[in-house]
């Protein structure tokens, strides 16, 4: 049995009923077959994969809070830290329904090589709750976070682990998470990233993950020869990566005509009115659904079915698994050639390997959804050096950034023969800074 085969049977046996986790592992270590089998004594011996594919550490806590009825209300909480090979942990909290361990260790692992591919020194790391934000009030969010910080706090810090936003937590438990631990502490250091402008925020960061899916996609076609002006896009989901994606698309002269929720999507054949959704998403905390209502002309459809839309270009930036093997073959029959995700995991892995296997432009969305944690990382290095960057300076470290992601996946795409295989290229460009680093500092 090869190496990698071994790992993974390891991987499934060891964490039973974790398919997320079970799903990331199997699609990252095929992807990295040819590397492993070339390096794979040296692996074995340094018990390589085994170190590569366990967390470091995980923390379960129970998170009690009391609801504004007076009831007291229990939720779990958890921190993955999964690999501080090549800097402190550094990756979001999510606070959704589904959130369990197995949602948790696969984002982390891929947080892992996201990170790396940043170029800059940060390790691993995922979070978060199974507490559900929505219909809650203020005075909830705020006491749910204190709580949770309240446990959290030890076990984080500016040269330990950096958490950030992910689903379910913006710019409010941001804050409300970083006054608690600064009352805890009595520290003011950039533990937490996303935080708001008066107090150590970075400018761009809420729309870095949508403009960073854009840059990558843009570098993406025209190192193939095409241009994104022009094109019709569809792009799942409605919260801040997809309404930033929708801004940066049109800027660069392309039409966004779909968006979706958890609930269902809009079609506006004219083009999405991107002043109505930030209106609904970021200002009411509406659902899609009143897209309509403010533009009449357009069409709401209840449940699945944003892929059935006929486009050029596809940006799933709403959740995992969110396109499976027959959307991916309903975009390709409708014209659809090219794919970024900005979402971690949308794809699922038959989705992924139909991309890649019938020549469509696909890049993952460890390389495509990096720019949100690697302008986190640029809000932590302006907090140690008391320093705020204007706008332009962080937008255009970010499209650098972002720009040399693609170049690092598409250069190790080529070295390994599978030129244009950017999920390949994306792993085995991250995986080889991590492993190097893991090696280099001894049996750790």
């Amino acid at each position: 049995m090869s190496y990698v085969d071994e790992i993974y049977e390891r991987v499934v046996a060891q964490n039973p009923g974790e398919k997320e986790f079970h799903q990331a592992v199997k699609e990252v270590l095929d992807s990295l077959r040819l590397v492993i089998d070339a390096n794979e004594e040296k692996y074995r011996s340094l018990g390589v994969l085994e170190r590569f594919v366990e967390p470091e550490r995980i923390i379960s806590f129970r998170v009690p809070w009391v609801d504004d009825n007076g009831k007291v209300q229990i939720n779990k909480g958890y921190r993955v830290q999964f690999n501080s090979a090549i800097g402190p942990y550094k990756g979001g909290l999510r606070f959704h329904p589904s959130v369990n361990q197995s949602i948790l260790k696969f984002l982390g692992f891929e947080q892992t090589l996201k990170n790396s591919l940043t170029g800059l020194p940060i390790g691993g790391g995922k979070g978060g709750s199974n507490f559900d934000p929505k219909g809650k009030s203020d005075r909830e969010v705020m006491a749910f976070c204190q709580s949770f910080m309240t446990e959290l706090y030890r076990h984080i810090g500016p040269d330990v682990d950096c958490p950030a936003g992910d689903i379910g937590v913006g710019g409010r438990e941001i804050g409300y998470l970083y006054g608690q631990y600064k009352r805890i502490t009595g520290h003011y250091e950039g533990v937490l990233t996303g935080k708001g402008l008066t107090f150590g925020g970075s400018l761009v960061r809420t729309q870095a993950t949508g403009y960073g899916l854009i840059y990558i996609l843009n570098e993406m076609l025209k190192h193939n020869g095409k241009d994104l002006a022009g094109k019709t896009v569809v792009i799942s989901g409605s919260g801040n990566v997809a309404t930033y994606a929708v801004e940066k698309v049109q800027e660069l002269g392309a039409k966004v005509v779909a968006l979706s929720d958890s609930n269902g999507y809009i079609y506006d054949k004219d083009g999405i009115k991107l002043d109505v959704v930030k209106e609904i998403k970021e200002v009411r905390r509406g659902r899609i659904k009143e897209y309509v209502d403010a533009v009449p002309t357009a069409v709401y459809t209840e449940g699945k079915g944003i892929w059935t839309i006929p486009c050029d270009i596809a940006l799933p930036c709403a959740t995992q698994n969110e396109l499976n093997l027959d959307d991916a073959k309903t975009l390709k029959a409708n014209g659809c050639f090219a794919v970024a995700e900005g979402a971690n995991m949308p794809s699922t892995i038959e989705a992924t390997n139909f991309f890649v296997e019938n020549g469509m432009l696909f890049m993952p969305g460890k390389a495509a959804n990096a720019g949100g944690v690697a302008t986190s990382a640029l809000e932590q290095t302006q907090n140690s050096q008391r320093l705020s960057w204007t706008a332009e300076e962080v937008d255009a470290k970010l499209k650098s950034i972002m720009v040399d992601i693609f170049a690092k996946s598409a250069d190790a795409a080529k070295r390994y023969g599978v030129d244009g295989n950017y999920v390949a290229g994306a792993n085995i460009a991250g995986f080889e800074k991590v492993v190097n680093a893991m090696m280099a500092q001894g049996i750790v």
